[in-house]
C-alpha cells in the first residue's frame, strides 16, 4: 500500500495540473469583475471603465466594474488581493498603491508580492485649481497668497492616499508653506465644494478638472506637464508659470492577485494593450486630458518596475510630511 500512495499523489497533483492549464486555456469563461478602489465618477473610475469596456470586446466577456471605496484605496485593494488567482476579480489602481506602503502603518497586504501586475495604463497630469472669484490670477500670485494666509487658505482633498492628496503635499514640502487641508469622501464631493466656493483651491487629475476648467466652472493656475495640453491649450505648465521644482503624475496600473496562471496574464496583458490602441479609447482619454501609455510600459515588468520605484520615491516625501493613516 505504501507504494502506491505517492504514485497516487502523482497521479492527483497531474490532473490538477492539467485542470489548471485547461482552465487558463478556456479564460474567459464568465464575466470579469475590475475593482475601482474609488467612488463613481472619479478619475480612477472613468478610465477604468473605458478600459473595461474595450477588454471586454478583446476578451470576449463582460468586465463589470465594482467600486469599493475607502481608507484611500486600501478597501478595494485588499478586496483583491484575498480574492482567487483566477483572473475574474482584478483591480484598476492609481500611485496609491504605492504610497499606501508608508502612508498606512498596518497595510493589511503587500503591494510588491500580493498582486500580480498586468500593465501600466496611462497618467494622468494634475492641474491646480481654484474656485473662480479666488483672488489669486496667476501661479505666482497663489504662491504668494498663499504663504501669506497659510493659516485661512483651504486646500481642499479626496482624503488620505488620494491624487489629491498626495499633490498637496508635495506642494506643502516644495513652497515649504503648510495649508488648511480640508478632506473629503471622494474627488467629487471636493469638487463640488470647490465649484461652490465652499474651500479655496485643490490640485486633482485631469480626468477630473478638464471639463469644468472648459466650462469656467473653476479657475486653472496650471498643470503639471512639460508641455502644454491639448485639452488645455489655455493653462501654462507649472515651469511656465514659475514653478518648477515639482513634477507629479498619476499613474494607473492594472493588477490581479498573486498566483494567477501565467497564460491568464498574458491573456489580460494583450487585452490592454489592444484597448489602449483602441481609437476610441484614445479619442476620450485626449478629451479629458491624457493618453494610454505606450505598449512597451502596458506589461506586467513596466508595472512592476514602476511600483517598486515609486514607493522608494514618495516614501520621504510622506515621512518628511509626517502624515499617516491608521
Amino acid at each position: 500500500m505504501r507504494t502506491g500512495f505517492p504514485t497516487a499523489v502523482a497521479i492527483g497533483a497531474a490532473l490538477a495540473l492539467g485542470i489548471g492549464s485547461a482552465s487558463a486555456q478556456d479564460y474567459p469563461s464568465t464575466t470579469i469583475t475590475v475593482v475601482v478602489p474609488f467612488s463613481a465618477g472619479g478619475p480612477t473610475d472613468t478610465v477604468t471603465r473605458l478600459v473595461a469596456e474595450s477588454m471586454s470586446r478583446t476578451l470576449g466577456q463582460q468586465m463589470i466594474v465594482e467600486n469599493i471605496g475607502g481608507a484611500g484605496g486600501t478597501l478595494g485593494a485588499r478586496r483583491v488581493a484575498q480574492a482567487e488567482p483566477d483572473g475574474y476579480t482584478l483591480l484598476l489602481h492609481h500611485i496609491g498603491m504605492a504610497t499606501s506602503v508608508t502612508l498606512y502603518r498596518s497595510l493589511p497586504y503587500n503591494p510588491k508580492t500580493d498582486f500580480a501586475p498586468i500593465g501600466l495604463v496611462t497618467e494622468v497630469p494634475m492641474t491646480l485649481v481654484a474656485r473662480p472669484d479666488f483672488p489669486p490670477e496667476t501661479l505666482a500670485d497663489l504662491v504668494s497668497y498663499a504663504k501669506e494666509n497659510a493659516e485661512q487658505v483651504l486646500y481642499a482633498h479626496a482624503g488620505i492616499g488620494a491624487a489629491s492628496q498626495l499633490c498637496g503635499m508635495l506642494l506643502m514640502q516644495t513652497l515649504d508653506t503648510q495649508f488648511t487641508t480640508v478632506p473629503y469622501k471622494g474627488t467629487g464631493p471636493a469638487m463640488t465644494d470647490l465649484m461652490g466656493a465652499q474651500v479655496d483651491f485643490m490640485c486633482d487629475q485631469t480626468t477630473n478638472t478638464t471639463n469644468p476648467i472648459n466650462a469656467g466652472s473653476i479657475k486653472a493656475y496650471a498643470v503639471f506637464t512639460e508641455e502644454r495640453l491639448d485639452a488645455l491649450p489655455d493653462v501654462p505648465t507649472a515651469t511656465e508659470a514659475g514653478l518648477e521644482d515639482i513634477e507629479i503624475g498619476i499613474w494607473h496600473g492594472l493588477y490581479a492577485p498573486a498566483g494567477i496562471p501565467d497564460e491568464v496574464v498574458a491573456k489580460l496583458s494583450d487585452a490592454l494593450q489592444r484597448a489602449l490602441a483602441d481609437e476610441n479609447v484614445v479619442q476620450r482619454f485626449a478629451e479629458l486630458g491624457t493618453a494610454p501609455v505606450p505598449p512597451e510600459a502596458a506589461t506586467p515588468q513596466a508595472l512592476q518596475d514602476r511600483l517598486i520605484s515609486e514607493i522608494d520615491r514618495w516614501k520621504p516625501v510622506i515621512e518628511a510630511a509626517g502624515v499617516y493613516a491608521e
